[in-house]
């Protein structure tokens, strides 16, 4: 696989967007720091604030990003390069996911695609073999664009109605169209794993497919402040069994991956940016040269992104640390890759990409959950290194 120079991987009007993330460092910091892009270059501002959520609890946020004194860590060229280099020194600084002590949260069924795709892994009943029959059967006893249906709506209702009269209707149809978004939690905080990373397929899982989203992060108070990229790997035959597996079939070691950076909201990059943002994904076979492309496109979304954060945190629900919020994807890969007929799959060793012009590309290579890097860095472990480096009296706590 040929790589693609690291500038074409970052957002494509770099100079102009406000950026962080969190680079781990070695030798007497050995641990997380959060750092700010400036013109190319990276720069340590965890003397400024120590975690991400803290960061985007701060009323000066884009202040700070833009101009906090911060030890430089070079070129952000040099850190992507590093994060795809499989011999780079093991003391060189590596990209981590730019969120850390957020709730990891999932909306789904938020596309009319994903929705027939849910609906056919539940009449599967997870087995690959039955979907492409279904598909077709689906089609002809729906027989309504339910892109065009606004969920909650008094049309939808009524299409709720003529479902089950024809012993149609779904679980999946209820969050698709229904007045209540599906949102759920994809991982634990400080389980994400960044750019370059590997990420991981449940080992009795058989049937499974990656999910580009945009992602979104809102700090305590419910604001958005930004968004970035994020890829929630998904086993199509154990949601497909039962929606009760859920966390069985989304929360696994490196199944959720975010990065590269958390690209900020000003007059530049905006949430109308977001709504109108086209995700492409691309999925490259190590073992078979196998091909995939396919593009999401955020004008489709059945439910817009602030109504997805509202049915997230309100009076009803809060989140002192912030959450991040993965919006949702319409590409659910059918091409066949084994076999005819049985869609796609995973091999390991596939490479992963997510990309979208304004907030750059997240790459990712596939393998096995109980084979790559265990999860050991949590939250303890972030105190106890802070605490370590002296940098716990810089948090303001909750608000």
């Amino acid at each position: 696989m040929k790589e693609a120079p690291a500038l074409s991987l970052l957002p494509a009007d770099l100079s102009q967007a406000l950026l962080v993330g969190r680079v781990w460092r070695a030798g007497d910091v050995n641990g997380p720091c959060v750092v700010a892009v400036r013109n190319g270059e990276v720069f340590d501002i965890t003397a400024h604030a120590p975690t991400v959520a803290e960061l985007f609890e701060r009323e000066d946020l884009v202040s700070v990003v833009r101009s906090a004194p911060g030890e430089s860590l070079g070129p952000v060229t040099q850190l992507i390069e590093t994060a795809l280099d499989a011999n780079a020194p093991a003391t060189a600084p590596r990209l981590l996911a730019p969120c850390d002590l957020q709730a990891l949260k999932a909306c789904g069924v938020t596309f009319a695609v994903s929705l027939l795709e849910r609906v056919i892994e539940e009449q599967a009943g997870g087995d690959p073999a039955r979907a492409e029959s279904l598909r077709g059967e689906l089609l002809a006893t729906i027989g309504a664009d339910l892109s065009s249906i606004k969920p909650g709506s008094p049309q939808a209702e009524q299409l709720k109605q003529e479902f089950i009269s024809r012993g149609a209707w779904s679980q999946y149809m209820e969050v698709g169209i229904g007045p209540y978004a599906e949102v759920f939690s994809k991982s634990q905080p400080m389980s994400a794993v960044g750019f370059g990373a590997d990420v991981g397929l449940h080992p009795e899982s058989k049937w499974n497919n990656p999910e580009p989203e945009i992602v979104l992060a809102v700090n305590s108070r419910g604001q958005v402040v930004g968004a970035t990229l994020g890829n929630d790997v998904n086993l199509r035959d154990i949601e497909g069994r039962s929606a009760l597996l859920l966390g069985k079939a989304k929360d696994n070691n490196g199944s959720c991956a975010i990065g590269p950076f958390v690209r900020l909201f000003d007059n530049h990059f905006t949430m109308d940016t977001v709504r109108a943002a086209e995700v492409r994904m691309t999925i490259e076979g190590e073992d078979d040269g196998f091909e995939l492309d396919g593009i999401s496109l955020m004008k489709q979304i059945s439910r817009d992104p602030l109504d997805l954060v509202g049915q997230t945190c309100g009076a009803h629900h809060q989140y002192p640390d912030g959450f991040m919020l993965f919006l949702g994807t319409m590409f659910s890969p059918i091409k066949d890759r084994d076999t005819k007929g049985g869609g796609f799959t995973h091999h390991k060793g596939d490479r992963v990409t997510v990309a979208s012009p304004a907030l750059g590309a997240l790459i990712n290579h596939v393998h096995r959950s109980d084979e790559i890097a265990p999860w050991t860095f949590g939250v303890r472990a972030l105190y106890g290194n802070l605490a370590r480096r002296g940098l716990l009296g810089n948090t303001t706590g909750g608000k």
